[in-house]
């Protein structure tokens, strides 16, 4: 089997790329706090973004299950952590959004300290896919959570969605751009991403593989007493 390489971000690892197929992937759960997470020691794969980003799309297509993962018109609509086991070996965990005013103030005050909980305490979370929208490029939001996912040691697969919305002229500058913003050295990092044309599934699918049958590396956990955990700024857990 050939093997590339790629490089994540957060915790500055390398992941060796090969080939995986989807045989099989099903919805778990939905878990509202902590104590309902699943019991089973199974590498986890996070997807994360703004509101109205695309991770029901992207996951849909990832699995190749259509309607699996929710898709909704309304954004926030995803306002639990979503379980999918995927080729019954590991969990793909779908996050809620961030960056929606409109959600209902009590939802928006209970997801700050989910996400971050989930984050924090897992110690099966090998990676987070972090997915930006190729017309917004990356905001402030964007930027809070990549430096959560750094303080916390936890690798940052960056996935640039709606790519087939973007003129052919203009990609690669816009990338280079989002690749900066993040403080990435390298923009082949950055995975263009269409879920309409499944650009860049292979190769999201293949750092997914190798990251979820990597050991994981240490970080500070809420499992661990000497450590504290990061805490969401305030201006993200309000737009949560």
């Amino acid at each position: 089997m050939s093997r590339t390489e790629h490089r994540t971000s957060g915790a500055g690892k390398l992941c060796y790329t090969g080939a995986m197929k989807i045989l099989s992937a099903e919805f778990v759960t939905s878990v509202s706090s902590l104590a309902q997470l699943p019991r089973e020691q199974r590498a986890e794969i996070a997807v994360v973004g703004r509101s109205n980003v695309g991770k029901s799309s992207l996951i849909n297509c990832l699995l190749r299950r259509r309607g699996l993962a929710r898709v909704s018109a309304i954004p926030g609509r995803t306002q639990l952590l979503n379980f999918f086991l995927v080729n019954q070996d590991f969990y793909l965990v779908d996050l809620p959004g961030y960056g929606y005013a409109k959600v209902p103030e009590s939802i928006r005050r209970a997801w700050g300290p989910l996400v971050e909980g989930y984050l924090t305490a897992s110690c099966d979370l090998r990676a987070v896919i972090v997915l930006l929208d190729a017309r917004q490029g990356v905001t402030e939001k964007d930027l809070q959570m990549k430096r959560l996912l750094d303080n916390l040691s936890i690798g940052l697969v960056p996935v640039l969605t709606k790519i087939d919305k973007l003129r052919r002229t203009v990609r690669d500058a816009h990338i280079r751009g989002v690749a900066h913003a993040l403080g990435l050295s390298d923009p082949e990092t950055v995975i263009p991403f269409s879920a309409k044309s499944e650009e860049g599934r292979e190769s999201l699918l293949a750092i997914i593989d190798s990251c979820a049958h990597t050991r994981p590396y240490p970080r500070c956990s809420a499992l661990t007493p000497t450590c504290r955990p990061a805490r969401l700024k305030s201006e993200m857990m309000g737009q949560l």
